[in-house]
């Protein structure tokens, strides 16, 4: 069984006003085949964990490891972090002028996969997903995310996620901008892949409307960029019912008191 393990990370972001520090510390360990779902207001930091698994150049890590069954993953390059079994769809998918899905998802599974997948065995397979995510054919010969509404987009990147079969799959707001059976849809095809090649997934979201669809086995909470609780899918109600206003506090007291020892020791 593989482990995703993330150990004392510390990301920072160049800004107009400097340097940011957006995580501080974060400790997270992922196990193949376990929903862990991450929550907490925005501009906690949630995505940008997210793309600096994913290995994105805009964040720079300052501490910390991220391993994949003790692997170095951040010695990796972004080719090589999916080649080793990483996915990421992204909150905002990006278009792609110029590129068919069909060519794009061959194209991906080839370098993922070291070869060409045969092809008859392929188009069966891409057909038999996109019936089950209820994408037209024709998205197939349409360049990649360019024109298509949110709930397209979406769709689109759960199709990848079926056809390249990671084995973590970090999941950034996906139910972000969907209607109520885009979401249903959605999250039938992440449990299918679940279910069909034992997938651990990290799963980012604000609400917990995707949650009574995509059932977490551990829920955290992110405030400013650190996780500042966890607990089973109970917490998630919690939050729906109460927010986050505890955790806010909370964490401005403690970085009041980080900012105090500081001067102290200056």
């Amino acid at each position: 069984m593989s482990t995703l393990q993330i150990s004392d990370l510390h990301v920072s972001v160049e800004t107009d006003q400097g340097t940011k520090e957006i995580l501080r510390g974060v400790d997270l360990t992922i196990n193949q085949g376990e929903i862990h779902a991450v929550m907490g207001p925005n501009g906690s930091g949630k995505s940008t964990l997210a793309y600096t698994i994913a290995g994105h150049p805009k964040y720079e890590v300052t501490g910390g490891s991220i391993t994949l069954d003790g692997e170095d993953v951040l010695e990796m390059e972004v080719d090589e972090r999916a080649k080793a079994g990483l996915f990421l769809a992204m909150q905002y998918p990006v278009e792609i002028p110029g590129v068919t899905m069909s060519n794009f998802l061959r194209t991906a599974k080839t370098a993922v996969s070291g070869e060409a997948p045969a092809l008859r065995p392929w188009l069966k397979d891409v057909r038999s997903s996109m019936e089950m995510l209820r994408m037209d054919p024709v998205f197939q010969e349409r360049n990649v995310n360019e024109g298509f509404s949110g709930g397209e987009k979406k769709r689109a990147e759960i199709l990848q996620l079926e056809l390249l079969k990671p084995t973590f799959a970090v999941l950034d707001e996906t139910d972000s901008g969907l209607d109520v059976d885009a979401l249903r849809i959605v999250s039938e095809g992440v449990n299918r892949v679940k279910e069909n090649t034992n997938l651990g997934v990290l799963l980012i979201t604000h609400y917990t409307r995707i949650l009574r669809y995509i059932k977490p086995d551990f829920v955290h909470v992110f405030v400013a960029g650190r996780m500042v609780d966890e607990g089973g899918p109970e917490l998630a109600e919690r939050l729906e019912n109460e927010g986050y206003d505890r955790y806010l506090a909370g964490a401005q007291q403690a970085d009041a008191v980080q900012q105090a020892d500081a001067v102290q020791q200056a």
